[in-house]
C-alpha cells in the first residue's frame, strides 16, 4: 500500500512515500480504509524526535474511515462502519490498524474528513474546558494561537459556556477567524504585545485561565496575566518546550496552579473516550461546533503539510487525503 515513513529522525524532509506491506489486524483490532488523516503537532514532536519512537515507522495517529476488517473479539464494530480514532498505527497510509477500544463511530450528519479534523483536537478543547480546568460562566479565559485547529475549537467551546473569551492571534485575517469563532477580544501578536493589550482590556492580573499551546514564547507572559489562584493550562509545544519553572514562582505570583495535560490521561477508559468522542461529534452533527479545514494535501506531499503546520500560518485543520 501507499504509505508515509519515516527512518531517521529530523526535519519534514525525512517524511517519504513508501510502499509498504499491509497491515493485518490482530486480536481487538480493526482494519481501516484511511479516508482522511489527521496532522497533528505529535506527528512532528516525533518526526524531529522530541517524542521518540522506534524507527522507521508510519507517522499519524488520527484518522477516519470505513472498517475494512476486524480481528478476533471485536463485536461491536463491523465492515462497513465509519469510525474515527485519535490512536491508530500508522495513520499516514491507505490502510491503518485501529485498536477496536479507542475507535468510534462516526455519527450521521458528520463526514469522514470533519471527523478526521476534529477528533484528537476537539477532545483536547473538551477535556480542557470540562475538566483541567472547569470554565463556568463569567469567567475569563485566555487562548493562545486562537485560529489554529484546537484554538478554534478551544474559543467556540469556551463561548458556550459563557466565558469571556481573550485570544491571541498571529495575523489579521486570523484575528477574523478567532472573531467568527466567538472570541471577545483578539490580540495579533505580531503587532501587540499580548500582555499589555490584556491587560489594557482587563486590567492586571484578572484572567481566571490560560490555555496555552503555544509553549516558550508565551508561557511567562500569561503567567502574569493570571489572578490569584488562576491556572496555567500548558498544553502544547509549537514554539518549543517550556522551560523550567521554580515551585516558588507560582507562589510569588499568586499561589498559581500549574498543569501540563495530555489527552492520553482523559480518554484513558474506552467508556470515557466515547462520551468525550459523543460530545464533540454531537455537536458537529447538531452544527453548534464548526470545524475548520484549512488544507488538504495528498500523501505524496505530506512533508508540505508539516511545513505549513510548523510555519504557524495554518489556520484550523490540516488534512492528509490517501
Amino acid at each position: 500500500m501507499h504509505a508515509v515513513q519515516v527512518a531517521r529522525t529530523g526535519g519534514p524532509e525525512v517524511l517519504e512515500a513508501a510502499e509498504v506491506a499491509d497491515p493485518v489486524p490482530g486480536d481487538g483490532e480493526l482494519l481501516v480504509t484511511v479516508a482522511a488523516a489527521g496532522v497533528n503537532f505529535i506527528d512532528v514532536y516525533r518526526r524531529t524526535g522530541l517524542y521518540p519512537v522506534p524507527l522507521p515507522s508510519v507517522p499519524g495517529s488520527e484518522l477516519a474511515g470505513r472498517v475494512l476488517a476486524v480481528g478476533a473479539g471485536v463485536t461491536d464494530v463491523v465492515p462497513g462502519d465509519l469510525v474515527a480514532s485519535s490512536d491508530a498505527a500508522g495513520a499516514y497510509a491507505e490502510l491503518a490498524v485501529v485498536p477496536a477500544a479507542r475507535a468510534v463511530r462516526v455519527p450521521d450528519g458528520v463526514t469522514a474528513e470533519q471527523a478526521a479534523a476534529v477528533l484528537l483536537q476537539g477532545l483536547t478543547a473538551q477535556y480542557l474546558v470540562t475538566d483541567t480546568f472547569p470554565l463556568r460562566s463569567g469567567q475569563r479565559c485566555l487562548v493562545h494561537a486562537a485560529a489554529g485547529g484546537v484554538g478554534l475549537l478551544l474559543v467556540q467551546l469556551a463561548r458556550s459556556l459563557g466565558a469571556e473569551v481573550f485570544a491571541t492571534v498571529g495575523s489579521p485575517a486570523k484575528a477574523d477567524l478567532a472573531r467568527a469563532a466567538g472570541a471577545h477580544h483578539v490580540v495579533v501578536t505580531s503587532e501587540q504585545d499580548f500582555r499589555a493589550a490584556v491587560e489594557a482590556l482587563a486590567g492586571p492580573r484578572s484572567v481566571d485561565v490560560v490555555y496555552d499551546g503555544v509553549g516558550r514564547d508565551t508561557f511567562t507572559g500569561g503567567l502574569d496575566l493570571l489572578r490569584p489562584r488562576g491556572m496555567m493550562v500548558t498544553f502544547g509545544n509549537a514554539s518549543g518546550p517550556v522551560d523550567p519553572i521554580s515551585p516558588l514562582e507560582l507562589s510569588r505570583r499568586g499561589s498559581l496552579f500549574l498543569t501540563r495535560p495530555t489527552l492520553g490521561d482523559y480518554v484513558a477508559t474506552p467508556a470515557e473516550l466515547r462520551a468525550r468522542a459523543a460530545d464533540v461529534l454531537g455537536r458537529v452533527a447538531a452544527g453548534t461546533l464548526d470545524v475548520r479545514i484549512g488544507a488538504r494535501f495528498p500523501l505524496a506531499r505530506a512533508a508540505d503539510a508539516h511545513r505549513l503546520l510548523e510555519s504557524r500560518e495554518s489556520t484550523g485543520k490540516i488534512v492528509l487525503i490517501p
